[in-house]
């Protein structure tokens, strides 16, 4: 059946025009098409000369007819189906996995998908699953990922202030006579490297449990490191044990590391050999205690972990040496990535200190 062309508000000649303006193939060839059955072709013929068949120019009328123009355009195509929970309740999935599971509500303390596939049908009633959990789940940005200890008295407000307070922190640390010089903030801690190792993720085919060495003896070094996230550099030794002596030691190397003329102000925990009274501070380098309880404010934490899963982890040291030598290889190779370093240090907050 031959559907009529109703609408009257453009002629042939102004879809041809139409067409001529569009930069869309497909759309010039379905009003070229109209504008022939306007101006008296047959439907066969204009379907013909505008490469299509009868039935589809028929469809397409029915689209002129009812949205004009932009009726012929193409219409956004959906990948797969409509998603079974709305973007309200997506959000609220959201926020459920952002807050954590808790035991006694929850029943567990962490949130596998089968737990998710629960709660959601018992708050939706609508039954997902597992699989689509998954995919929900990586649609919202979450991503199954190692988490860090945390000291239960830390606290993320005081955090945040001295995040947004460091600035003035690092002025009140500086001594009278650093004004006019250039800053540089350094970061610093120890890492205890050991013939104990490391255990890192791997891939491996699913079901499998693979297995990697670890070593069972005792022999260890302490690795002393700081970098200067904005000069993407820094400075370490390698000691047998930690303590006032080997962090004097540590001072005299960030020291000769520091820019010339310029002031270092070394960030650090307040760990009984950073804040003893015998420390011999040199003259280009102040200290900025750390809040307790708070390494994740001290981005060389990132460092000792990317060390460990990278270049530490199932390793088989035979000696102390070994342990030694691999420390400062790992070191030495960290140092000649400035972008690692950038990448791995980096911090807003104390840029904007240096800035300031």
């Amino acid at each position: 059946m031959t559907v009529a062309i109703t609408r009257q508000d453009l002629s042939a000649a102004d879809l041809r025009q139409a067409a001529g303006r569009t930069a869309e193939a497909n759309v010039a060839r379905r009003m070229l098409a109209i504008a022939l059955v306007l101006k008296g072709c047959s439907r066969t013929e204009a379907a013909e000369v505008c490469a299509m068949d009868r039935q589809t120019l028929r469809d397409w009328v029915h689209r002129y007819n009812a949205s004009g123009l932009d009726g012929l355009s193409d219409q956004p195509r959906r990948n797969g189906p409509l998603p079974r929970l709305s973007a309200a309740q997506q959000a609220e999935v959201a926020a459920w996995v952002d807050e954590g599971a808790d035991l006694k509500r929850d029943g567990v303390v962490r949130w596998r998908r089968v737990d998710l596939q629960h709660r959601i049908e018992q708050s939706f009633g609508v039954c997902l699953h597992e699989r689509t959990v998954g995919k929900l789940l990586h649609k919202l940005s979450f991503r199954r990922l190692s988490v860090r200890p945390q000291h239960p008295k830390s606290d993320p407000e005081a955090q945040a202030t001295f995040q947004a307070e460091f600035s003035a922190l690092v002025t009140a640390a500086l001594p009278p006579e650093a004004a006019g010089k250039p800053v540089e903030i350094w970061f610093g801690d120890e890492a205890r490297v050991g013939q104990q190792g490391t255990l890192t993720r791997i891939w491996a085919k699913r079901g499998t449990r693979p297995r990697a060495p670890r070593d069972r003896r005792f022999q260890s070094a302490y690795l002393f490191g700081a970098v200067c996230p904005e000069r993407e550099t820094g400075a370490a030794i390698v000691m047998p044990e930690v303590g006032i002596e080997a962090m004097n030691e540590h001072l005299v190397a960030i020291s000769q590391n520091v820019g010339v003329g310029a002031i270092a102000v070394l960030v650090l925990d307040k760990a009984g050999w950073h804040t003893s009274a015998r420390l011999k501070l040199p003259d280009n380098i102040v200290l900025l205690p750390l809040l307790p309880y708070a390494p994740e404010l001290n981005p060389t934490e990132n460092i000792w972990e990317y060390m460990r899963k990278n270049w530490f982890g199932h390793q088989v040291w035979p000696s102390y040496k070994a342990v030694v030598d691999a420390c400062c290889e790992a070191w030495n190779k960290l140092m000649r990535m400035p972008e690692r370093i950038a990448s791995l240090t980096q911090r807003e907050w104390a840029a904007i200190a240096v800035s300031g």
